[in-house]
C-alpha cells in the first residue's frame, strides 16, 4: 500500500503542474473575420511583455494584422505588426512594434489558449509576433514567454484549425489572410456597459471594413 506520506507528495506535485497564475482584470478582443477572440493577461508572470503588448493593443497596432500561421494542434500565430498589418502605420505605433522585450520565462505550461511570445534565436528578442496555443505543446515550456490565456473564443480558434493550410518551411500557413478587423479592451472590474460594447464591436468592424477598402483604393 502507498504510505500516506507518498500520497500527500503526489497531490502536492499535481497541485504544482496544475498551477494557475492569477490573471488580471484586463481584456483584449481580436475581431476577425472569422469570430471574435478574447484574452487576459499574466502580469505577475511577465510583467513587461504584458506592457508591451498592450500598448501595442491601446495604440491600434494589432488592427489589420493577421495570423499567418496556423498549425492544427499546435499554434495559431499572430505575425508581427511591423510586417503584418495591411494598414500603414503611424511612427509611434513603429517605434513600439520595433521595441524587443526581455524574455520572461517562467514555469507556466503551454497548454490549449495560452499566449507565448515568438521570437529568434535570441531569448531576449521577443517583438509583437504572439503564439495561442491550440494544443499542449511541453517542449516549449521555459523556453517561450508566456503572458496571457485566451479567456473567450475557442470555437474561432476551432475554426482558424478547420481552414486549408500549406507548409512553408516549418511553418504551416492558412492558404487565405486571417485578418484582425479590429481591437478593444476593458477592464472586467469596472463598471458592466454590455450595450455600449456591443454598439462598439459593431462600429469598429465596420470602421476596419472601411479602412481596408481604402487601403486597397489608395495602397494597391
Amino acid at each position: 500500500m502507498l504510505s500516506l506520506r507518498f500520497i500527500l507528495l503526489l497531490a502536492f506535485a499535481s497541485s504544482i503542474s496544475s498551477f494557475e497564475p492569477q490573471m488580471g482584470s484586463t481584456r483584449v478582443v481580436f475581431q476577425t473575420n472569422y469570430g471574435d477572440i478574447e484574452f487576459g493577461f499574466y502580469p505577475t508572470v511577465a510583467p513587461k511583455t504584458v506592457d508591451h503588448i498592450f500598448k501595442l493593443v491601446r495604440l491600434g497596432g494589432y488592427n489589420t494584422n493577421h495570423f499567418f500561421r496556423v498549425d492544427k494542434g499546435f499554434v495559431a500565430q499572430v505575425a508581427d505588426v511591423a510586417n503584418g498589418r495591411s494598414a500603414p502605420m503611424n511612427e509611434e505605433q513603429r517605434r513600439v512594434a520595433e521595441k524587443t522585450v526581455v524574455g520572461e520565462f517562467s514555469d507556466v505550461k503551454h497548454v490549449r489558449g495560452i499566449l507565448s511570445m515568438g521570437r529568434h534565436d535570441d531569448p531576449d528578442s521577443g517583438g509583437s509576433s504572439f503564439s495561442m496555443l491550440l494544443g499542449n505543446s511541453p517542449h516549449l515550456d521555459g523556453k517561450y514567454a508566456i503572458f496571457g490565456k485566451v479567456t473567450k473564443g475557442d470555437d474561432t480558434l476551432t475554426k482558424l484549425e478547420q481552414l486549408p493550410t500549406r507548409r512553408e518551411g516549418i511553418f504551416v500557413m492558412p492558404t487565405e489572410r486571417i485578418t484582425i478587423l479590429s481591437s478593444y479592451y476593458y477592464d472586467t472590474e469596472a463598471e458592466t456597459c454590455e450595450q455600449d460594447r456591443s454598439v462598439l464591436k459593431r462600429r469598429l468592424a465596420a470602421s476596419a471594413i472601411e479602412v481596408e477598402r481604402q487601403r486597397m483604393k489608395c495602397f494597391p
